[in-house]
C-alpha cells in the first residue's frame, strides 16, 4: 500500500501503546463501580479472599478470611454457603436473592454465582448487581394490574347491568339498541375522564361538560354547572355520569334542551349526609312538554336515578317531577369525593 508515493508497512503497529494490566485493573474497577456491581471471591472453603466495590452497608460486615456468615447475616449466609457448596461440586452456576436492612430501607441484590477453575476449582465468583428498583417496578406492575383487573370486573357488571336493565324496559331491538348505546357512551365517556386522572377520578364540571356536550343545542352558550367542582371518586365518577345521562337524554328528547331553551341548573354545594360532611348535586330544569318523560314509576331511568346510583356510593337522592319541573338531588358522602378546587 502507499500513500502519497510512499511505501507503508503493515506488518509495523498503529501509533499509541497497549493498556498496561494495571491501566486494564482501573479501568474494570470504573466499570464496576458505574454499574453498581461487586465482585466477591471465595476459595474452595469459602473463605472470602477477594471483595470489590461492595455496596457502603456491606463494607463493615466484610471480613476478609469470613464467609458469607459473616457478611449477609445467618439466614442468609447459610442459604449462600449451601449454594456455593453445590457450586464447587457440580460446576453448574447458580442465582440467588438477598435482601438486606440498610439506613434508607430494604435493599435487593442479586448473586450470580460460578465455579472457578474448570477441574480443579479455586473457588467461587459472585457477581453482585442491586436489583432494588426493578423488583419495586414489578412489585408496583402487579398491584396496577390487580386494581386494573378488579375494576374491570366492575365495570363489566355495570355494563351486564345496563344491558339487563335496559333490554327489561323497551319493547323492540330498535329501542334497545338506542337507548343501551346511548348509556354506554355515556359510560365510556365517564371512564375517559377517569382514565385521564390515572384511575384517581374525575372532576364534577368536566364530567358534567362530557355528559351534556353530544345534546348540548349551542355551543356558544354555556353550559348550566355551578357550585363547587368537587373531584369525585372513578365510582361516584361513574354512577353519577349515568345519572347525568338519564337526565339529559330526556331534557333533549322531551324537555328543556329540545325546545332550545336553557332553563336547567346544575349546582354543586356542601351539605351533610346523617351529620358527616357531604355535597349535594342538584338538577333543576323546567320544561315545555309535561305529559312526555323517560320516567315512569317503573322505568330504568328512574332506577338509575333513585336506587342505582344513590346505593352505589352510599348516598342519598330526592327525585321529584311537577307540572313542567323536574327536580334531581344527589347527596353525596366525604368518601367519594375532594375539594381540591372552587368554582
Amino acid at each position: 500500500m502507499r500513500v502519497k508515493g510512499k511505501p507503508v508497512n503493515t506488518s509495523e503497529p498503529l501509533p499509541g501503546a497497549p493498556l498496561s494490566l494495571e491501566g486494564k485493573a482501573a479501568l474494570m474497577e470504573r466499570a464496576l463501580a458505574s454499574a453498581s456491581v461487586s465482585i466477591l471471591f471465595q476459595d474452595k472453603t469459602l473463605a472470602i479472599r477477594y471483595a470489590d466495590n461492595l455496596p457502603d452497608h456491606l463494607q463493615p460486615s466484610l471480613v476478609i478470611g469470613g464467609n458469607d456468615l459473616h457478611l449477609f447475616g445467618e439466614k442468609d449466609g447459610e442459604h449462600l454457603l449451601r449454594l456455593k457448596r453445590g457450586v464447587l461440586d457440580s460446576g453448574k452456576p447458580a442465582t440467588a436473592e438477598v435482601e438486606i436492612p440498610s439506613g434508607d430501607g430494604i435493599r435487593i441484590y442479586e448473586l450470580k454465582m460460578e465455579r472457578i477453575g474448570g477441574r480443579k476449582p479455586q473457588g467461587v465468583l459472585s457477581v453482585i448487581s442491586e436489583i432494588t428498583e426493578s423488583r419495586h417496578r414489578e412489585k408496583v406492575l402487579k398491584s396496577l394490574l390487580r386494581e386494573l383487573s378488579h375494576r374491570s370486573k366492575n365495570l363489566l357488571a355495570i355494563i351486564q347491568g345496563i344491558a339487563t336493565q335496559t333490554a327489561r324496559h323497551t319493547l323492540s331491538v330498535d329501542n334497545f339498541l338506542i337507548k343501551f348505546r346511548g348509556r354506554l357512551q355515556s359510560l365510556s365517556n365517564s371512564q375517559d375522564l377517569i382514565t385521564d386522572s390515572s384511575w384517581r377520578g374525575a372532576y364534577l364540571f368536566e364530567l358534567a361538560e362530557k355528559q351534556f356536550a353530544p345534546y348540548w343545542p349551542d355551543a356558544g352558550v354555556p353550559m348550566p354547572i355551578f357550585g363547587i367542582n368537587a373531584h369525585l371518586t372513578p365510582n361516584a365518577a361513574v354512577h353519577l355520569g349515568l345519572a347525568l345521562h338519564e337526565l339529559i337524554v330526556n331534557s333533549a328528547s322531551h324537555g328543556a334542551i329540545s325546545a332550545g331553551a336553557t332553563s336547567i341548573t346544575l349546582n354543586c354545594k356542601e351539605a351533610e349526609l346523617d351529620g358527616r360532611k357531604a355535597i349535594e348535586v342538584a338538577w333543576s330544569e323546567r320544561f315545555y312538554a309535561p305529559g312526555n318523560h323517560e320516567f315512569e314509576d317503573n322505568s330504568f331511568s328512574r332506577t338509575v336515578l333513585e336506587r342505582v346510583v344513590p346505593t352505589s356510593m352510599n348516598g342519598r337522592a330526592d327525585f321529584a317531577m311537577g307540572d313542567g319541573s323536574i327536580g334531581y338531588r344527589l347527596t353525596i358522602p366525604e368518601t367519594e369525593y375532594e375539594i381540591l378546587r372552587r368554582r
